[in-house]
């Protein structure tokens, strides 16, 4: 009979604190639960956000933060017997899956969806106690095949698909302009995704490293932006859109810096029948003419995480090789996860930290 399993954590205590490490009992899992051994835990500026910007999760403190998680299935509830032993990514947002928003094909704001690392506690630990809805399982035999480990897979948690979820909402056609205001982090990924899917795809950012890699690996065009005006920027977009004989209306235009700056930046780069998916997270406000959607018959469109539908399509992409996940992420142990949100924070990361438990 299964016991009680003794979890090793990281707490987030009180906003603006370092991590603090601690032990609990994690439950058996209820019918519908399961218990995953982590492998690796993806740190988002999302956990930035209730580290250091106020944003609060919905759980009280002390909290396990971590909402990209990939791992092995330990515990499984009765009615998920079959996933004990499986290896799996855990989406970031778990819907219920039952409800009318559910039904209707709106998971991302079912009213009882959880989000680790929020709502219940999080993947910067040993173990964690989830939903077993939703859960996408791996191909042993695949994973094996590729180049990535179970680990890196933490990342299509929450940055690679939640980019895919955005990409497809847009209605991506093959030979679009697709234009990624951000390249790293989402960014990095969909810039991928979205070459994957045809499209001529423009990455901006500010730094010259996440530049060159996204040229690397998917972009057809990239601008360093640094210290430009969004007109000039336009102005520079709209030359090569010409000079390439590339379509000049109904841009896919993607923020995924998370940035004021930039989405500011990505709301001016509005052109007829335009789609402004808006991915990244600031508690910033920005100050744009909101008639300009109206003017240029465009549309605006949030997408929050990824339905979990999506993650066997994805997981085929980075398991067949046309998304790279290995270039862009950098595996840390997680005994250095203060160093790691350090990074983040600073800007001396430029790739996404994966925690590796350590305990």
């Amino acid at each position: 009979m299964s016991e009680p399993i003794s979890c090793q954590c990281w707490e987030l205590r009180s906003p603006g604190e370092a991590l603090e490490p601690a032990t609990r009992e994690i439950p058996l899992p209820g019918a519908d639960q399961v218990v995953v051994e982590v492998a690796g835990c993806g740190i988002c500026h999302t956990d930035l956000g209730y580290i250091f910007d106020g944003v609060k999760p919905r759980h009280d403190l002390p909290l396990t933060l971590g909402h990209e998680i990939a791992g092995v299935v330990k515990q499984a509830g009765a009615n998920y017997s079959d996933l004990a032993g499986k290896s799996v990514v855990v989406p970031a947002v778990i819907p219920c899956g039952s409800c009318e928003l559910c039904k209707d094909d709106r998971g991302g704001i079912c009213k009882s969806q959880i989000f680790p690392g929020c709502d219940v506690h999080g993947g910067f630990a040993s173990h964690v106690l989830i939903p077993a809805a939703g859960l996408c399982t791996v191909d042993e035999d695949a994973l094996t095949r590729s180049e990535v480990e179970l680990a890196d897979l933490a990342v299509l948690g929450d940055a690679v698909t939640t980019a895919y979820q955005a990409i497809v909402r847009s209605e991506l056609r093959e030979d679009d302009v697709a234009i990624f205001v951000g390249a790293g982090g989402v960014g990095s990924f969909g810039v991928q995704i979205a070459s994957s899917f045809g499209a001529h795809v423009i990455a901006l950012d500010i730094d010259d490293e996440r530049l060159a890699r996204c040229a690397e690996y998917g972009a057809h065009h990239t601008i360093n932006v640094r210290d430009q005006e969004p007109k000039a920027i336009r102005k520079a977009i709209r030359g090569y859109v010409k000079e390439n004989s590339l379509r000049d209306t109904r841009w896919k235009i993607y923020e995924t810096s998370g940035a004021a700056a930039g989405q500011t930046l990505a709301f001016s780069l509005l052109t007829y029948g335009a789609v402004l998916g808006v991915v990244g997270y600031t508690m910033e406000s920005v100050k744009v003419r909101l008639s300009n959607l109206m003017a240029f018959d465009a549309q605006a469109q949030g997408t929050w995480g990824c339905l979990p539908k999506h993650y066997p399509a994805v997981l085929d992409l980075v398991l067949s090789g046309k998304v790279k996940v290995k270039p862009f992420v950098q595996r840390m142990p997680m005994s250095k996860v203060n160093d790691a949100i350090g990074g983040l924070k600073d800007h001396t990361l430029s790739l996404r930290p994966v925690l590796i438990p350590d305990f």
